[in-house]
């Protein structure tokens, strides 16, 4: 006899009663003089999505965690990671046993069984939106929350469901079907603005909200005289017009600005090759919104709204006019871009007063908008709630992770955490930003190689005097320009599973371009345990890799190479606190171009390669120190027709040959 599924729904209302109903999974209805409420499961684009319709016929449902439904599983999984909202803004993983242990809040949640992965994402519709909550060994509990009190009728989506032979996969099946039910973008049909494809800096941890002109000056002057390729300055919080936490005016604080940003940008320009500016802000204006009674809410008032609480905000429906007029009078004075911060406190906004969803949309609809001055420059923050991830029309670029705080103990090691696994599902939609550093900094050279494999926007907040050029060689060119990877790092999938705090090696993947149209790729390792960790990697762990049957492995750090075969091991340790960057290249007929070796991502530094029968002409961005790879030795090394081969210096299979610093581009020929 076949057992019969029963789906749980507990309902409380504004009276304080609670409904208790449980009932069979088909057909999943439910149904009494006072109320109906029905559960179905239906299946579009490879994927499985719950909803929920219910009708309170008499009485209305509380605001605070009205409906919780538990839904029957066929089969548990082995391990959960489990993505949960630590504050109002940010995610960071859970390693879980069972459904019975997802922490509260969990907001999307990756599953392993024997044969198969699972990517299950909780839903958010008009009104409410959904999270897991610890269930549990055979039950899967949806908690709902709502913006507004008294609701008498439901009707919203609970869940999606994608199941595929690796997780990659189940990820990308989820977020794709998402894409086409909010109708959003994916990441590859973002376009990330021009500026972030270079080096930047940003006045936070320098300064906190202590910033002035003179010291902008004074930090635009140090990166001249350092020669660090900084081509953008960020503006953080400080500079605005405010009165507490609510914002006054548009224009800068006098006594900080007193020439606004007009002149102080061009004297800038004139002396350097900064290039851009920003400024940042909070989604509302300022933290609390706008000053009720300011000079701005008068000008404003059209395009504004006040909440149940009395707190002013711009209007989800007309606020494009407020960033349109902000943004207008940011760029005559020299404002090329923002950021946009506090955007998942929208909900404290919009709680009591407004539906979440198309509240959500509306804003990020009305901010985009307005960015149009701004060629839709913005880099979004503290936003990770699903709301304001699935709510962003076009706009490329998301914060992955917490701050960067410099001197927050041991915070080095959660905020790799957070950013790796954040970005298994953040990267879906985005060009995950994995926040500032300081070069100065008892972790700066793991910081650095950590921004080199995100594949997103690299820029530093050093205070005065402290900005190390050093550290920031291996993570640009000459011109400023980031040796950019092709997507935000992720864990191997043998990690995905296990919490890297207590035991083995955080192990991160990514690619690169390489000779134009092939992939490279490269391996980073981390120790964040409390002892020595033994570690094993293999080319197949890096899916997107060029295919070949033999690889050349680059350590990094130790300046040697060795061959393995696809499916073969590399087997090492890591002591306390110990890192590491292995790149693999495919194995060629003959030599294998590392590209510029003093950079972590040297081989996409490599243009173009030609071959024929005897020799190999390889095109390389910049001039520098060379490297290639090889078992046999070249007759003859030729750099941009001159005959170098006297000058190449051999290190068992690496080869290099040190050339003057330069921005132009070598041409590399050997004859074999």
């Amino acid at each position: 006899m076949t057992e019969v599924k029963t789906i749980k729904c507990e309902i409380h209302c504004q009276n304080g009663e609670s409904i208790h109903a449980a009932f069979p999974a088909v057909p999943g209805i439910w149904e009494r003089e006072e109320i109906y409420v029905e559960v179905s499961e239906n299946r579009s684009y490879g994927c499985r999505y719950g909803q929920i319709r219910l009708n309170m016929r008499q009485g209305a449902l509380r605001k605070e965690k009205p409906i919780r439904v538990s839904l029957p599983t066929v089969q548990s999984p082995e391990k959960i990671t489990a993505m949960y909202m630590l504050n109002d803004w940010w995610t960071r993983p859970a390693f879980v046993e069972g459904f019975q242990e997802i922490p509260a809040r969990t907001q999307v949640a990756f599953l392993k069984y024997p044969d198969r992965f699972a990517c299950l994402v909780p839903m958010v519709g008009k009104t409410f939106k959904t999270y897991l909550e610890a269930g549990t060994e055979q039950e899967v509990c949806l908690e709902m929350l709502s913006s507004l009190d008294g609701q008498t009728e439901v009707d919203e989506p609970l869940y999606v469901l994608g199941e595929a032979d690796t997780l990659a996969d189940a990820v990308h099946k989820v977020f794709a079907w998402l894409t086409k039910r909010m109708g959003v973008r994916t990441r590859e049909q973002r376009r990330m603005p021009e500026m972030f494809r270079f080096l930047g800096w940003c006045s936070w941890d320098a300064f906190y909200r202590e910033i002035t002109e003179e010291k902008v000056r004074q930090k635009a002057r140090e990166l001249v005289e350092k020669k660090i390729p900084v081509r953008w300055m960020l503006m953080d919080d400080g500079w605005l017009s405010t009165k507490g936490e609510l914002l006054c005016d548009f224009a800068p604080e006098p006594a900080k600005f007193p020439n606004g940003f007009g002149k102080m940008i061009a004297d800038i320009k004139a002396e350097s090759d900064i290039r851009w500016f920003g400024v940042w802000h909070a989604l509302c204006g300022y933290w609390q919104g706008v000053a009720p009674e300011s000079k701005l809410e008068g000008q404003e008032h059209a395009h504004l709204y006040r909440t149940a609480d009395g707190k002013i905000m711009p209007n989800p429906l007309t606020g494009e006019g407020f960033y349109r007029d902000w943004y207008e009078k940011l760029h005559a004075d020299g404002i090329d871009f923002v950021k946009v911060d506090g955007q998942s406190s929208f909900w404290s906004f919009a709680e009591n007063s407004l539906p979440i969803g198309p509240a959500a949309k509306g804003m990020h609809q009305a901010l985009e908008g307005g960015a149009s001055y701004m060629d839709g420059a913005i880099i979004n923050c503290m936003g990770m709630a699903m709301e304001n991830i699935l709510s962003r029309p076009t706009s490329a670029i998301s914060r992955n992770s917490d701050d960067f705080v410099p001197n927050k103990e041991n915070g080095f090691v959660e905020h790799l955490l957070q950013n790796a696994y954040n970005s298994v599902y953040h990267d879906e939609l985005y060009y995950c930003d994995w926040d500032m550093f300081w070069t100065k900094h008892e972790d700066a050279v793991k910081h650095s190689l950590l921004r080199a494999i995100s594949g997103g926007p690299i820029y530093v907040s050093d205070q005065i005097g402290d900005t190390n050029p050093d550290v920031l060689k291996p993570l640009v060119y000459h011109n400023g320009e980031i040796l950019m990877m092709d997507h935000s790092a992720k864990p191997t999938e043998d990690c995905m599973f296990s919490d890297p705090m207590k035991t083995g090696v955080l192990k991160l993947h990514n690619t690169a371009s390489w000779g134009s149209v092939k992939k490279g790729g490269g391996i980073a390792v981390y120790n964040l345990t409390d002892g020595i960790q033994d570690f094993s990697f293999r080319p197949a762990d890096i899916p997107q890799l060029e295919e070949s049957d033999n690889y050349w492995v680059y350590d990094y750090f130790a300046k040697n190479a060795f061959s393995l075969g696809k499916q073969e091991s590399y087997e090492s340790r890591l002591d306390l606190g110990g890192f590491g960057w292995f790149v693999l290249l495919p194995k060629g007929k003959y030599g294998t171009c590392l590209g510029l070796l003093d950079k972590f991502v040297g081989f996409t530094a490599v243009e173009s390669i030609f071959e024929n029968d005897s020799t190999q002409t390889v095109v390389v961005k910049e001039s520098g120190t060379l490297g290639w790879l090889s078992e046999k030795e070249p007759q003859k090394v030729m750099v941009n027709s001159v005959d170098v081969t006297s000058s190449v210096k051999k290190n068992d299979f690496l080869y290099e040959i040190t050339l003057p610093e330069g921005p132009h581009k070598t041409v590399l020929s050997f004859v074999w």
